[in-house]
C-alpha cells in the first residue's frame, strides 16, 4: 500500500490547497492506489511506502521537526511528493539539501504525471524486492569450484545487507539422495542425440534430489558445486538449474555465491532469475560481447533442444533460442558493495561446437563492455530480458 502524508504550511488557504492536492493526486493516482494519511505521522515508516507530499512552500521547518520520529523508526530514504505549485518545488529541494547534509538519502518526485507515477512504481516495486529477499535461505550445495577464486560470499555482509542466510550442504548428501531418487525417461517427441537420451535419466535423479535439499533445508535458492557430479555420478546438474530456474528457484552453478545472488535479485525485481552466462568473446570498440552457459531457463527461450554438457561431452545440457530484443547485463560482489548494470540489445542467438550450448551476441555500450577487461565482478554475469537498469539502481544504489 502506498501511503501519502503530507506537510503545509499554515499561511496558505486549506481549502485551496486541498482542491490542488486533490487534482494533482488524480493525476499521479488516477486508478486510486494510495492511502491518504494527511498530517498524521504517527504510523510512517512503519508499512508499505510512505511518501512525503509537499503541498506548499515553508513547510521545511515542519519536515525538520518530524525528522527525528522519523529516524528512530529506521527510515532509510525520504521520497518527497511535489506538484510543482504554491511553492511546492522549492519547499522539497530545500528539505532534500537539508537531507543529504545529515547524510541522509532523498528523491524529490516531481514533473509530469506519468514520469511521476512511473518512478512510483519503480520505488514500489524496489522496496517489495527488499523485503522479499530478507528471511532468504541460500543454499551452498559443496563450495565454490576451484577455478571461482573471487567468486566467494562474506556470509555476514550477505545478512547485514539482504538479511539472508547462507546454508553450507556437504555434496556428500547430494550424492545420497541421488542415488535414492528417480529418474524418468526422455520425452519421446523432442529430439536428441543417443547419448543424450540415455544421459536425460540421470539428470532428472539429480534434480529429484536437489528438489528433496531444497525442502529439507527451505532454501529460497542454492548453488550447486556442479562439477564434481561428472566424476561422481557421469552427469551434469544442467537440466536441474535451468528446471529450478524456470520454476522461480533461483538456481546457479558452479558454486558460484555472487551469481547467485545476483539471481535471486534478479527474480525479486523482475519475476525473471536470469540466465548465468560466461563472457566468451568481447569487442570493446564496439561493445560487441558473445556470451555462452548449459543453463539456461526455459522460460526464458523461445525453443531449446538437449545437448550435452560442453567441457565433458557428457550429461544434458540446454541449447536454446533467446528471444532478440533488450536486454540486461547484471552482476553483485559477494558482499553485496559493488554491482554492475548495464543495458543493451540481443542482437542474434549462434552455435558452434566451441562453447557452452547456449551462445548470444549482446550489445552494449563499450564503454561497459571495457569494464569486463578492466574491472569485472568475476566471470559469470546474469542476463535479463528488458531494461531493467532503473529498478537494480533503484535497489541497490
Amino acid at each position: 500500500m502506498i501511503n501519502i502524508f503530507t506537510i503545509t504550511s499554515g499561511l496558505h488557504n486549506e481549502e485551496s490547497v486541498q482542491k490542488l492536492s486533490d487534482e494533482f493526486l488524480k493525476g499521479v493516482f488516477p486508478e486510486g492506489g494510495f492511502e491518504f494519511k494527511g498530517a498524521d505521522f504517527r504510523d510512517f515508516g512503519t508499512g508499505g511506502l510512505d511518501l512525503i507530499y509537499v503541498r506548499t512552500g515553508g513547510a521545511e521547518g515542519i519536515f525538520k521537526g518530524l525528522l527525528p520520529e522519523m529516524l528512530a523508526r529506521g527510515v532509510e530514504k525520504y521520497y518527497l511528493l511535489t506538484s510543482g505549485k504554491s511553492n511546492s518545488l522549492a519547499a522539497s529541494l530545500e528539505i532534500l539539501s537539508y537531507l543529504r547534509q545529515q547524510g541522509l538519502k532523498g528523491e524529490v518526485l516531481h514533473g509530469s504525471p506519468e514520469y511521476i507515477s512511473h518512478r512510483i512504481d519503480v520505488i514500489a516495486t524496489a522496496q517489495q524486492a527488499k523485503k522479499s529477499l530478507q528471511g532468504a535461505r541460500i543454499g551452498v550445495v559443496g563450495q565454490p569450484s576451484d577455478w571461482l577464486i573471487s567468486s566467494h560470499a562474506n556470509p555476514t555482509s550477505v545478512m547485514d545487507r539482504m538479511g539472508a542466510r547462507i546454508v553450507e550442504v556437504p555434496m556428500e548428501e547430494l550424492l545420497k539422495e541421488i542415488a535414492n531418487a528417480q529418474g524418468s525417461p526422455a520425452p519421446g517427441e523432442v529430439p536428441m542425440a543417443d547419448d543424450v537420451r540415455k544421459s536425460y535419466p540421470g539428470a532428472v535423479q539429480i534434480y529429484n534430489a536437489l528438489k528433496v535439499l531444497v525442502e529439507k533445508y527451505q532454501l529460497s535458492a542454492f548453488t550447486l558445486r556442479c562439477f564434481d557430479l561428472l566424476t561422481a555420478v557421469g552427469n551434469t546438474g544442467c537440466l536441474a538449474l535451468a528446471s529450478f530456474n524456470s520454476d522461480g528457484i533461483p538456481a546457479a552453478c558452479e558454486g558460484d555465491v555472487p551469481a547467485l545472488l545476483t539471481m535471486m535479485i534478479s527474480h525479486a525485481l523482475t519475476g525473471i532469475c536470469g540466465c548465468q552466462a560466461n563472457p566468451a568473446r568481447i569487442d570493446s570498440q564496439t561493445g560487441k560481447m558473445l556470451f555462452a552457459h548449459c543453463t539456461i531457463p526455459f522460460n526464458m527461450v523461445e525453443n531449446w533442444q538437449y545437448d550435452t554438457h560442453f567441457e565433458s561431452g557428457i550429461g544434458v545440457g540446454i541449447h536454446g533460442e533467446f528471444p532478440e530484443g533488450p536486454v540486461t547485463v547484471f552482476k553483485v560482489s559477494g558482499d553485496l558493495g559493488m554491482y554492475f548494470v548495464s543495458e543493451g540489445q540481443l542482437l542474434y542467438n549462434q552455435y558452434e561446437d566451441n562453447l557452452c550450448r547456449t551462445q548470444v551476441m549482446v550489445q552494449i555500450d563499450p564503454a561497459d563492455a571495457r569494464y569486463f577487461l578492466t574491472g569485472p565482478i568475476g566471470n559469470h554475469h546474469i542476463i535479463l530480458p528488458g531494461h531493467c537498469k532503473e529498478l537494480i539502481d533503484e535497489l541497490l544504489g
